[in-house]
């Protein structure tokens, strides 16, 4: 199967939710949509599936136009953020209650129930109700009877927001095996970049209803095509310098002097924008190529493990990821320090221009 959106577009009022999108999913991939909160994430997750029509453009399934189709026509299923089961029937009759519907022999339901029952393992709590289930249980009987349909395209929205930190890690470890085994299109939106980079698969940069960037997620994470998708997939926000580049020279506002290593140098005289993750700004110097800017403590966040450690430097926010406690004073004068191999690198226009040689290693809880 293959699912093409082709240049499709949805306005509510004079409002467009959902901007020319084109994508192309093939069969037995993940998909990921990533995006902030109304960045049209459901909104295009609604055509796929048609819930909803586009004002323009068309969807095609293996070649067929499908834009008009009904969604009880099309071979879909969809999981929402908030998890729903029949409190009255058990985690068995849940998941048969699709095959049930369409009639689907006795023989063949018990069959296709044990099987996803044993894929999500949830085979030994077949005769329990949903309210004697964990919640990542409960998520977990809510996949099973989207999966046990056989849905070719299969939507996840937010599926696992709800869900407090562990059942989310348990789930994401589980969920990239299950989707491997399907066969199906699995197309999986969430707003945190660390839950697609633990997921894999492509991704989908999305940003007020347009598509910014597609590809492989590595791809996407560790070479950004423009500047707004670096600072979606980037969790703290992504640190930016607005610079001048001017008679072999680089600098921001006569404060702050960027050393014109490795293709800096084969830049045209003008107008960029550095940028680099938290965890590429650093409290201690560990390398002579390191840049040392002073700046101000704003926020001080100990996690236990890590510490986010919000600065100001001449008027501009910048966040750093330091591994352990640093218990520093608020309006405290620190010396933060700058890695100029580790920059991200974007024109006037915001679009990619330098990306670090080598991937920059990313501790999977940050981005």
């Amino acid at each position: 199967m293959q699912l093409e959106l082709q240049n499709v577009s949805k306005k509510v009022g004079d409002e467009f939710h959902i901007t020319d999108v084109s994508l192309t999913f093939k069969t037995e991939t993940l998909n990921i949509l990533l995006g902030a909160t109304l960045s049209g994430k459901t909104s295009l997750m609604r055509l796929m599936a048609g819930l909803d029509l586009p004002t323009s453009g068309k969807i095609i399934v293996r070649g067929e136009d499908v834009t008009g189709r009904a969604v009880q026509k099309r071979n879909v299923a969809m999981v929402y953020q908030q998890f729903i089961n029949y409190p009255n029937l058990t985690v068995y009759e849940n998941i048969a209650s699709p095959l049930r519907i369409a009639k689907v022999a006795k023989s063949v339901i018990e069959q296709k129930v044990m099987d996803v029952s044993r894929l999500l393992k949830l085979d030994n709590m077949l005769q329990r109700k949903p309210n004697e289930l964990s919640g990542g249980q409960q998520q977990r009987t809510a996949l099973a009877r989207a999966l046990v349909k056989g849905a070719e395209l299969v939507l996840l929205d937010e599926p696992l927001a709800n869900l407090d930190y562990k059942l989310r890690e348990e789930l994401r470890e589980e969920l990239p095996r299950i989707f491997a085994k399907t066969g199906a299109i699995f197309v999986y939106a969430t707003t945190e970049p660390s839950e697609a980079l633990l997921l894999g698969g492509n991704t989908v940069s999305l940003h007020e209803g347009k598509v910014t960037q597609f590809g492989p997620t590595i791809d996407v994470f560790s070479k950004p095509a423009n500047l707004i998708t670096a600072r979606t997939f980037s969790d703290p926000p992504l640190n930016t310098l607005p610079v001048t580049k001017l008679n072999n020279r680089m600098l921001h506002k006569g404060h702050v002097e960027i050393p014109l290593i490795g293709r800096l140098p084969d830049l045209s005289d003008d107008n960029y924008t550095i940028a680099f993750r938290p965890h590429h700004l650093y409290l201690k110097r560990t390398s002579g190529s390191m840049i040392n800017v002073k700046a101000k403590v704003v926020v001080a966040e100990i996690t236990g493990s890590e510490s986010f450690i919000h600065v100001d430097v001449a008027g501009m926010r910048w966040v750093v990821l330091a591994q352990g406690i640093h218990n520093l004073d608020i309006q405290e004068t620190v010396d933060v320090f700058l890695d100029p191999s580790t920059f991200y690198i974007f024109d006037r226009k915001e679009q990619l221009v330098v990306a670090p040689e080598t991937i920059p290693v990313v501790n999977r809880s940050t981005c």
